[in-house]
Order: structure tokens, then sequence, then C-alpha cells
């Protein structure tokens, strides 16, 4: 195992990066090892899982702050640096690889660009960042100070306390990131049966990560609910969970949708029609400064705010007429080159832009899809692992 050698632990160079709303640890290649069981179970260790609490690792007991960031330089002609991202599960023994963050991918530029792993330009440096996770390029365009990416400035996210630098995140190269279509189906609309007979319409996209669409009513929620509510009720959570695993079988990710389980992907996306709502931090959000409500849900959790990847799939899901997303704007939002979506943080804002030539159609060309974010280092230094060879 790369990393200094000590009696009873190991300890490896890494960095705590917050990424967005999400939290992580970020290694250079080579300081890990190749990707397998062995890799997997350094990261498992060194965030404390299997264990609800994290408490003998990094990790802080949410999906959220249990990601994971390697990065090297990469030797593509398209891209600056290769990036895998991780998740490591918190209650089960395992680390996901299928599926890419957006939010840990927001730090992916400053990192590189304080490690030296690309040529900094000022005032902004543009970063092409290639996710093996998704086979697909991500751009990252980040404000620099003196050969270093900055941290400060007047941008604020929803669910993130105060400000940082802006970093536009561009995902409009990300389309089919899984299936290599916009429209896995080949249909704006899609109905699955539920078990119980009860036919529920969704929307099946790819960009950045398949998710799955669904309107609250058909879930008896009104889309005002915060995370507790929903992994709280009980068949509304099974109505999701059966869902997720059958659209799951549609996209082609498994071959039988039964016994599946709480799943990474598709992710399981519910919206409504902009509604007035209460937030995690007590703050009440209006339905004018909002396009649509949505809670997006993985791995059997209900997202504190909203996945980066999983807002890039909403707004490309949005242009497409007839889409359960696209039924949910108004007529004005539905051209809009900005969409807001609340979440239970707050609201997000991101930019979706069509070439006029392929808007209102089934198969729209992003010019423009993103949105952004701020990131900012916590701490450099190592982390230590017990030896696994004096572990019983």
């Amino acid at each position: 195992m790369p990393g200094t050698q000590l009696p009873e632990q190991i300890a490896v160079r890494c960095t705590l990066m917050r990424g967005g709303t999400s939290k992580g640890v970020y290694f250079h290649e080579a300081d890990v090892q190749p990707a397998g069981p062995a890799r997997d179970w350094f990261l498992k260790r060194m965030m404390g899982t299997p264990d609800v609490m994290q408490i003998d690792g990094l990790g802080g007991s949410r999906l959220v702050t249990s990601k994971v960031a390697i990065v090297n330089r990469s030797a593509r002609p398209d891209a600056d640096v290769d990036y895998t991202f991780a998740q490591v599960d918190i209650e089960k023994d395992i680390v996901e690889y299928d599926y890419n963050c957006g939010n840990i991918s927001s730090g992916v530029g400053p990192f590189a660009i304080d490690e030296g792993l690309v040529e900094v330009t000022h005032p902004v440096t543009v970063v092409r960042i290639y996710n093996t996770n998704t086979d697909k390029i991500l751009v990252a365009r980040v404000p620099v100070l003196n050969g270093k990416a900055r941290v400060t400035g007047d941008f604020a996210i929803a669910g993130v306390p105060g400000t940082g630098a802006e970093i536009l995140m561009d995902y409009s190269g990300t389309v089919g990131a899984k299936t290599g279509q916009l429209l896995p189906t080949g249909h704006p609309k899609d109905v699955i049966t539920l078990e119980s007979g009860i036919p529920v319409t969704v929307t099946l996209c790819d960009v950045a990560n398949p998710c799955v669409f669904v309107h609250t009513r058909e879930l008896g929620l009104t889309g005002s609910e915060l995370p507790d509510a929903i992994m709280g009720n009980v068949e509304a959570m099974a109505r999701i969970l059966e869902l997720q695993a059958k659209a799951s079988q549609m996209l082609g990710l498994t071959p039988d949708w039964r016994g599946l389980g709480n799943i990474g992907l598709p992710l399981f996306v519910m919206v409504t029609e902009p509604t007035d709502y209460t937030d995690m931090n007590g703050k009440v959000q209006r339905a004018d400064d909002t396009d649509l409500c949505a809670r997006l849900l993985f791995l059997g959790k209900c997202h504190e705010s909203m996945a980066g990847t999983g807002s890039m799939c909403t707004a490309a899901a949005s242009r497409v007429p007839g889409s359960v997303v696209h039924q949910v704007l108004t007529r004005d939002s539905r051209t809009s080159d900005v969409m807001r979506i609340g979440h239970p943080l707050g609201v997000m804002d991101l930019v979706v832009q069509v070439d006029p030539a392929t808007a209102n159609t089934q198969q729209p060309h992003f010019s423009a899809l993103g949105f952004s974010r701020t990131a900012r280092r916590l701490m450099d230094g190592v982390v230590y692992v017990p030896n696994p060879a004096l572990e019983s």
C-alpha cells in the first residue's frame, strides 16, 4: 500500500475538501492502491464503514460526507485531469463507483490547481475533467489568485453557510452518461406498473447520471416535505424503491429489479409545481422564487439538498416536451436560460441553454448546461488506517 508504513498503522497523504454541499477526501491516484478489493478495503476503513456513526474514520455519518475523489494528471488530449468518484456507504460494507457526484466534482478543479496538476491561467483557469465513472468530460471554470484556487468571494449556495468564489461547472458534454442516450427508452414519458397494479407515469433521462422522474402526487406527497418526512412515510418509500428498481431494469442497469434493495442508479427525483415550503433551516421558500420543487433519493436516503448531477439531469429533462419535468414548469420557465430548483435546503440556480435549431424537440442539444458551486480545502495531511496485516 502506498504511504508511510508505521508499526501498527499506515499513513496515506490526503486532502479534506468541501465541494458544493458535499464533503470528501481527495487523493492523488499514485497515493492509493489500484482499483480493486485492496483499494475498497482502504477507503471503507478510512471512512469508518460499516458503522452508522463512522466513529472510527473520517466519515460524517451521512452519504454527503462519505465521498472520495481520486485525481491524477490525464494522458487524454481532451482532458487535463482524470477523476474517479467513490461513494463509501455507511451501513453497508460497500464502495460504489457506478455514478459521479456533481458536488464533489466541483472540488476537483481547485484540487488540481493547488496540487500543480494543471497549468494555471489568471483570472480563471479552465480545468477539463475526465470522469472515469461515466466516461464523460466535465469542465470547471475556477477563479485563481497568485497561482492558487480562490476561496473568498460573494457567491452563495443553499446548504452552505457564508459565501465563496464561484466555480462554474459545465455538464453539456455528459449527455448519455450511462446509457449513451438522453432518453434511454426513446420516449419523454413511460409507465411503470407497481406490483399493486397502480400505473405510474415516469420520465427516464440520462445526463451526468441517469434519473427517473416522478410527480409527487404519484407518491401521495405534496412536494413540500423534507427528507425525514419522506423517509418516514412507509407507503411512499415502498413506491419509490420499487419504481427506482424497475427503472434500473428498464435502463439495462440490472437484469432483474427484484431484491435490489437500496440502489444508487438511477437517481430518483420527485418533482412538483412551485410551492411554498419551509426548508431545513426554518426559512420559508416562496413559490415565486422557484420554477419547480424537487426531492432526490439515492441509496435509500433523501438528499439533504440537491445532487449536482441530479440537477443537471433535471435541467435537461425540463427541455424535453412532454416529460414529467417539462410539464410542471410554466410556459415562460420552459424557455428561460436559468432554471431554479427548490430543494430541502433552499433554491439552486442552473444554466440551461438549448441550441435554437433543436428547441422543442425530444433531442435538444445543449450549448450550456451547468451550475455554480463553491469549494474549500479544509485540511491537508495524512489519514491513518490500521495495518491490515495486524487486524483480525
